[in-house]
């Protein structure tokens, strides 16, 4: 990136900071019906007590945040709405940091219930949470969508093995619930499988790009999809209300219209809605788009850009880098061309960065659990989202993909124990600790290989120095006996014909009926004194344990290619 594009980048950030507070409840084009069309003031007027509400987007794109700041001005005005229950699929929330969030509505009496997949960034909630203030529960991301598909045809039940002998399983925790004081719950078991419910929708939020005079809604120059129509025929099956917020008002195009102006009740203009956080929808960058044709390189040059300004996405160090291409050469032997692949967040996109530098992403589909198929997956502040995207479904229907279609997934990890089980979860005991499963659950059970990526240790002070490990300090065991709850059974997996394995700062372990299996170590590392010495849990070796190659250690001259070396299957 040049000099110029970066002063543009800059620029394109001082003027997000100084205007991410600014809105308007008011406006209404006088031109439009209106009877559909309302300013965003009106819309805490159609929400009556104690309403079950479902809002699409996740993470950065798609904010409902004209909505947010219009209910709590209502509510610090008038009390009202309140009490209410409210349902997202994906994260919602800014991490305390980004305004425009779900984390708005943190007024105690607003919310009475927060039902989510992934609950970590929504901090103001977890503190009510923590407080006693709000009942909090989580979901597989994957489940709430189908739920919400689910609820538009009359069901309000899914049988499923998803969660399966981890912390929702009746046999192990059995709830939904993360706040203590919460009595009920969305799970229960029938014989062998777990089902989940959600409560009946009566109110749909969400974002779209444009709307016409008629009220018909448009997808196009979006970002992702996400739940949209799964909110909408869900309240709508219910009797409810749809209410939709756009950037502006476009010429009818029958030829391109997502949802029907039937399907929705009111639509709110709000010409400062984003395409995704710091981006205007009226000046969307077209990269992000399906069937985009964005110069790759330049546009993971930008993004990187913002995420180094935002310090939203974590540096790396040498060690890093290696755990990297430790895994990204762990995948080309596991995966093959064709591949359905998804790739999480954290240490997984390091992981996507260096398929991408092989040219070999170009042989398999990388996707996202908000629906976004095919493309670069985006980093840090734009997860979720991809460069060049193929193909945008939403989210109910990219798991019901992933459940004949996925191949393999790299997913970090919080904790792992002897047995092969992982947390990725729950950070801490208490509420403003929790996580929540996200997408993972759905995900691992659908996919055929499974690449655990995290650090050995959290805070050890390791060093690389000529193509050589060596741990100086000791950290914060990962591989634990007890953790703080199962996200990921590893005899489930084990059960399903899954390979799975662990790639970590010393090496790479395979899961085997009788757990953890070191195949390859990082040289340098004394398995005695620095695996086996730092962690309270038994440890094999395999007898044709291997060294991690140098190329892979230093990067120096470290190339890509399909099939490597071929893994032998240990157990």
């Amino acid at each position: 990136m040049n000099f110029i594009d970066q002063i543009k980048i800059y620029g394109h950030m001082v003027k997000f900071l100084a205007t991410r507070k600014k809105y308007n409840l008011k406006y209404c084009p006088k031109s439009l019906d209106p009877d559909k069309f309302i300013p965003a003031a009106s819309v805490p007027n159609l929400i009556e007590n104690g309403s079950v509400i479902a809002s699409a987007g996740m993470a950065g794109h798609a904010r409902c945040s004209i909505f947010f700041w219009a209910i709590k001005e209502a509510f610090e005005k008038n009390k009202t709405p309140s009490d209410l229950t409210w349902i997202t699929g994906g994260a919602q929330g800014g991490r305390g940091k980004l305004p425009g969030t779900i984390e708005e509505l943190d007024s105690p009496g607003i919310i009475s219930e927060y039902i989510c997949g992934h609950v970590e960034t929504a901090k103001s909630l977890l503190r009510l949470g923590d407080k006693g203030q709000i009942n909090l529960h989580v979901l597989p991301q994957g489940k709430v969508a189908q739920l919400l598909k689910a609820q538009g045809s009359g069901q309000y039940e899914i049988e499923t093995s998803v969660g399966r002998g981890t912390f929702f399983d009746p046999a192990v925790k059995g709830t939904t619930a993360v706040t203590a004081h919460t009595q009920n719950n969305y799970v229960k078991k029938r014989g062998d499988n777990l089902v989940y419910s959600l409560p009946p929708v009566d109110t749909a939020l969400f974002v779209a790009s444009y709307a016409d005079a008629e009220g018909n809604i448009y997808f196009k120059d979006m970002v992702t999809i996400t739940e949209i129509l799964e909110v909408t025929h869900a309240a709508k099956f219910n009797k409810g209300k749809v209410i939709a917020t756009v950037s502006s008002i476009i010429e009818k195009d029958p030829s391109s219209i997502s949802l029907p102006a039937h399907m929705v009740n009111h639509i709110v203009v709000n010409p400062a809605s984003e395409q995704t956080t710091s981006i205007p929808q009226k000046k969307f960058w077209p990269m992000f788009t399906e069937g985009g044709s964005a110069d790759p390189d330049m546009a993971l040059a930008k993004l990187k850009k913002i995420n180094a300004i935002t310090k939203l996405a974590p540096s790396r160090d040498a060690v890093d880098d290696a755990m990297s291409r430790m895994a990204a050469s762990l995948f080309v032997n596991l995966s093959h061309k064709g591949a359905l692949v998804n790739l999480g967040t954290g240490m997984p996109e390091e992981v996507g960065r260096l398929l991408y530098k092989s040219g070999l992403f170009k042989d398999f589909t990388l996707s996202s659990e908000t629906g976004v198929y095919g493309g670069i997956p985006t980093p840090g502040l734009f997860f979720g989202g991809a460069i060049n995207p193929e193909k945008m479904y939403t989210s109910s229907q990219i798991f019901d993909r992933y459940k004949t279609h996925l191949d393999t997934t790299v997913l970090g990890t919080l904790q792992v124990d002897g047995s092969g089980n992982v947390n990725v979860s729950k950070r801490g005991e208490r509420v403003l600790d929790y996580v929540g499963p996200g997408g993972f659950m759905d995900i691992v059970d659908s996919a055929k290989n499974i690449i655990f990526i995290g650090s050995w240790m959290a805070r050890a002070d390791f060093s690389l120095e000529n193509g050589k490990l060596s741990l100086n300090n000791p950290g914060i065991p990962k591989f634990v006996n007890e953790m703080l709850e199962v996200t990921f059974n590893a005899k489930q997996a084990l059960d399903q014909g899954k390979m799975v394995y662990y790639v970590t700062t010393v090496g790479v372990f395979e899961l085997t009926r009788n757990g953890l299996l070191l195949i390859q170590v990082m040289p340098g590392i004394d398995i005695e004194r620095d695996i086996r010495g730092t962690c309270n849990i038994p440890i094999q070796v395999s007898d044709i344990l291997e060294t991690v190659p140098r190329e892979v250690v230093t990067g120096e001259n470290y190339q890509l290619t399909w099939r490597q070396t071929e893994y032998k299957k240990a157990g």
